[in-house]
């Protein structure tokens, strides 16, 4: 039986503005229009080098610029797996200028179009760069080629912060990922805020990426308003850890939102400040809260768990009785919904793809870098999420009835 294609909403999007721009009626029409795309890649790789080469970038007046500078275009025609391709090999003065991404007599370049596509999708590091151009060329490129290079995404990025999102999401969690970043020649942790969120079809996707700001109010005001721009009306569930801030911002951005302290998180929280040879008995009594029938019930069991441990451990549980009003939310739920907001399998599996993929960097050398990195690997993980939540109608139904009128 042949495996049923799903299609996401950013896919489809994305086909929509294929089909507009090109005006696609047939598959020739869609060949045409990869060859068009294809060309434009290779070309402003092209551009990128002949800048690594002359040490300034078009329209800039330097010292470099004098000695040396562009002199027009040489047209080449080049083979590829969906036909023949019209790029222009930019020139420079003194004729010293020689071509790496399309050597000067290579024309057929069918062979290397999926290594430059995995190569911008990976979300690797310069050295794996350098790496792949070396396998596919047999030569060695620059740290700066390479950043000039891969900095031809970034309009790519943009357009992607800015894309139309849905009018209501059920479920939506924000995380922070922490990686180290130099700045001013000073190596520092930056903190990625990762906006995951869960659609009214049950599939999940990422819907904002914000590296490096404080945490704040205003902070994450600004990124709730971001939401807003984007055709965001209503978030039922905000599932979040203890953000500075975060709680007063939802209660601005979008005020009938319920804001739910990420379980997981509370329970970590509480677990750091135990040794090792009682974590797991006091685990199994803080299991005991989370899993009770109804809020009364956890409470309850939250009072004793409190008085066992106080005297060994006082800090431990403060945090439980003062957040309440975040942490009680979760038992007016079913089971099912519980799973969701108890596991976040989701924001803990993407958050250990990103590490995993951006394993071998030990240090970004920029925020821009770190942009780069994470947003390439959140196109490579979200293009895998084709499937949407076991018994997401019977959840649905669920909200509908607990959120009447805003689903």
């Amino acid at each position: 039986m042949a495996r049923k294609r799903i299609i996401t909403p950013e896919k489809k999007e994305l086909i929509r503005n294929l089909i507009s721009e090109y005006n696609i009626t047939s598959a020739k029409d869609l060949q045409e229009a990869l060859k068009d795309l294809l060309g434009d890649t290779i070309q402003n790789m092209l551009e990128a080098e002949l800048d690594e080469h002359l040490g300034y970038e078009k329209y800039e007046s330097t010292e470099e610029a004098k000695s040396n500078y562009r002199n027009g275009y040489t047209s080449k025609t080049l083979k590829s797996s969906v036909g023949q391709v019209e790029i222009d090999i930019p020139r420079d003065r003194n004729a010293e200028f020689e071509p790496k991404i399309v050597p000067r007599y290579k024309r057929d370049i069918s062979e290397i179009e999926n290594k430059i596509i995995a190569m911008y999708a990976r979300g690797m590091s310069t050295r794996e760069i350098n790496e792949q151009i070396q396998e596919i060329y047999g030569f060695e490129v620059s740290a700066e080629m390479v950043s000039k290079i891969t900095d031809k995404i970034l309009p790519q990025i943009e357009e992607w912060q800015k894309r139309p999102l849905g009018e209501v999401y059920p479920i939506v969690f924000i995380d922070a990922i922490h990686f180290s970043v130099k700045n001013d020649g000073i190596v520092g942790k930056k903190a990625v805020y990762i906006v995951l969120a869960i659609d009214i079809e049950g599939q999940k996707d990422v819907i904002g990426i914000y590296v490096g700001e404080n945490e704040s109010s205003k902070f994450w005001l600004s990124v709730l308003n971001d939401l807003k721009n984007r055709g965001v009306k209503d978030i039922l569930i905000l599932c979040a850890d203890a953000l500075s801030g975060i709680k007063d911002a939802i209660n601005a951005a979008f005020p009938n939102t319920e804001y739910q302290r990420c379980i997981v998180h509370q329970i970590r929280n509480t677990l750091k400040y135990v040794s090792d040879k009682d974590r797991k008995e006091f685990a199994r009594d803080l299991k005991r809260i989370y899993t009770a029938p109804n809020e009364k019930a956890g409470y309850d069991q939250m009072l004793e768990v409190s008085e066992k441990w106080e005297k060994k451990y006082p800090a431990a549980m403060k945090s439980w009785k003062s957040n309440w009003d975040v942490i009680c939310p979760f038992f007016k739920y079913s089971e099912e919904l519980r799973k969701i907001m108890y596991t976040t399998n989701t924001i803990e599996s993407l958050n250990s793809s990103y590490r995993r993929i951006n394993k071998s960097r030990t240090v970004f050398p920029g925020d821009q870098s770190l942009l780069k990195s994470i947003y390439l690997a959140t196109v490579k993980i979200t293009s895998k999420w084709t499937m949407r939540y076991k018994n997401w109608g019977l959840i649905l139904g669920q909200l509908q009835i607990m959120f009447e009128g805003r689903i």
